[in-house]
């Protein structure tokens, strides 16, 4: 990942008088290209590298700079490591733990205390998944482009995209980038991608705009769930609704009102129920439901 790489260029020209891009490409086993972009970037950032050329040249940080870091609390530092630990339980190494570990055994006095804030990212895909990152990551990086089978509701594709963001959203992970067949900027599921390849073209950044990650979907609500969930399951109303999202009927069923957008989304979603649930309205939907338990039942028969 190019954070942690330039965190750790930044940490050998804190401790080395000076290297060259030669000894920073084969440490950490890039191109010299990659470096050279990777120190313009630190110079972006505002630390104040120097280059100089020919014999007994190189690179260094201007004489009398350190990195001050009383700027960063205890606090501060223990939500880092967290961060840390949490990108160490998806990405099948050991690199993120042997970065914490630098950090700790430099502010062995400055972080106190025991870990407060555990996260861990794995889910049971991680096998798969963790090899998808890393080859996302690398095409990012080099500007590649990533061709994959993809598959989605409305039937399996294949995608080229122009690769700008890895997220972790709505406990998934996504590759956000341009996709050429849309021709538009898509989000792509990591578990529905598959035998992802990166290209040898690159190229040329896009402005791309900040993906759209909201809960809330764009498109009107226009279908209206009323529906009675037993009592039991009041946790998943709660979990999903919050508190305040439901009504005790009088024979202690929960009243549930919300707008929805999608029609075989919320079919799909009150399936999992089971006969925990009696849909109310709308009628299509009670009517999608029915026919579902038939061809279910005609299954089993």
């Amino acid at each position: 990942m190019k954070i942690d790489r330039l965190i750790g260029i930044l940490s050998v020209l804190l401790q080395e008088e000076k290297t060259t891009a030669p000894e920073l490409a084969e440490r950490f086993e890039v191109s010299r290209r990659t470096i050279n972009r990777d120190i313009e970037a630190l110079c972006k950032a505002g630390i104040p590298i120097q280059t100089a050329q020919g014999i007994g040249g190189g690179i260094s940080i201007m004489e009398g700079y350190r990195m001050d870091r009383t700027i960063l609390t205890s606090k501060d530092m223990q939500v880092i490591l967290a961060g840390l630990r949490s990108l160490d339980s998806v990405s099948g190494s050991s690199y993120y733990g042997q970065l914490m570990e630098k950090i700790q055994s430099g502010s062995s006095d400055f972080v106190s205390g025991r870990d407060s804030i555990l996260i861990d990212l794995s889910s049971w895909y991680k096998g798969t998944l963790a090899p998808k990152i890393e080859m996302i990551q690398d095409a990012i990086e080099n500007r590649k482009y990533l061709r994959f089978k993809y598959y989605a509701p409305s039937g399996e594709s294949k995608r080229t995209i122009e690769p700008y963001f890895i997220i972790y959203k709505w406990t998934s992970w996504y590759v956000y980038g341009w996709c050429l067949k849309r021709k538009d900027f898509r989000l792509f599921k990591l578990n529905r991608m598959d035998k992802p390849v990166v290209l040898e073209d690159t190229f040329e950044c896009r402005n791309v705009p900040a993906p759209e990650l909201s809960s809330d979907s764009k498109a009107p609500h226009n279908i209206v769930l009323k529906a009675l969930f037993d009592a039991d399951m009041k946790w998943r109303l709660v979990e999903e609704f919050g508190p305040d999202c439901y009504k005790v009927a009088e024979d202690g069923r929960l009243i549930l009102s919300e707008a929805y957008y999608d029609l075989d989304n919320l079919v799909m979603w009150l399936l999992t129920f089971g006969d925990k649930v009696e849909v109310l309205e709308p009628p299509e939907v009670r009517e999608k439901l029915r026919a579902i338990a038939e061809s279910i039942s005609s299954l089993y028969k």
